[in-house]
């Protein structure tokens, strides 16, 4: 059987396959290597994954956000082989498994909006450029925690319209040193600060929201896709919950790069599982 995981900075999504279907599917805290140790990976997965899965399985596909080199990945593949002595192992980047959920075997531009970032040109076997996220604080631009980033600073510097202040506050209930001590001071600032961006969403009809959103598109449009060379001559397809839930922007902006935005996917398993299907025929 094969295993194969998707996981981002908040969650981590699994799915257990036979040759031809999906056995079971569940989800787990996120797997991040930059936060998370082998320990905890193991511990976590020994109570909530090990019983679904149980034994047989022979193959572990592993997507995920943090996994820049063997390092990183030696972080998780050292939780998964305790867990299932004798399985192999491939762990990916997320941006990999972005490519192959939207492109399969084709040639694109594959984007993650999420949490966090990420850019990379897939020649349809493997990613080829990819453009450094370099996190919340030196990039990730257009994701859940710069937006959020970028709401809490309007909210506190009184740059946010005062009605949308008011709702934000009465919402949030949030002082000024609680977001220091969260932002600098504990760990998963990222998480913390992407909490806020379905905010956007409930306000999407404001000025407001839908400039600040168009404008976070626009600066991830601007410092990474059209760093891709040729990039307007290439399709480009999305995944993530921040491209999701506000597609109709992300389309919008896309038009104003002339870009043919082929797919725009909440999540990319549905895709990864295909994909697996499909090298087994």
């Amino acid at each position: 059987m094969v295993l194969i995981a998707d996981s981002g900075s908040t969650k981590c999504s699994w799915k257990l396959l036979s040759e031809d279907s999906t056995i079971a599917s569940l989800y787990t805290e996120g797997i991040n290597p930059f936060f998370r140790t082998t320990t905890s990976i193991y511990d976590e997965l020994l109570k909530e994954l090990l019983p679904i899965t149980t034994s047989g399985v022979t193959e572990i596909f592993f997507y995920g956000s943090g996994i820049i080199n063997e390092e990183k990945a030696n972080i998780i593949r050292l939780a998964l082989a305790k867990l299932y002595p004798g399985a192999s192992i491939a762990l990916f980047s997320d941006v990999v498994g972005a490519s192959r959920s939207l492109f399969g075997t084709s040639k694109g531009i594959a984007c993650i909006l999420g949490t966090g970032s990420n850019v990379c040109l897939y020649n349809g076997d493997k990613v080829v450029t990819s453009i450094s996220p370099l996190g919340f604080i030196l990039g990730d631009e257009g994701s859940g925690a710069v937006l959020g980033r970028k709401l809490l600073g309007d909210y506190f510097k009184e740059a946010m319209p005062e009605p949308l202040r008011e709702k934000f506050a009465k919402k949030f209930a949030i002082t000024r040193d609680v977001a220091l001590q969260r932002v600098y001071k504990t760990e998963k600032p990222n998480h913390f600060l992407a909490s806020f961006a379905p905010f956007l969403s409930e306000e999407i009809a404001s000025e407001y929201a839908h400039n600040l959103i168009s404008l976070s598109f626009n600066e991830f449009f601007e410092r990474n896709v059209t760093k891709i060379p040729d990039y307007s001559s290439l399709p480009i397809g999305f995944v993530g919950s921040i491209a999701f839930y506000f597609s109709n922007i992300l389309k919008e902006v896309c038009e104003q790069y002339r870009m043919n935005c082929i797919s725009i996917l909440r999540e990319p398993m549905d895709g990864l599982v295909k994909y697996h299907l499909n090298k087994n025929i």
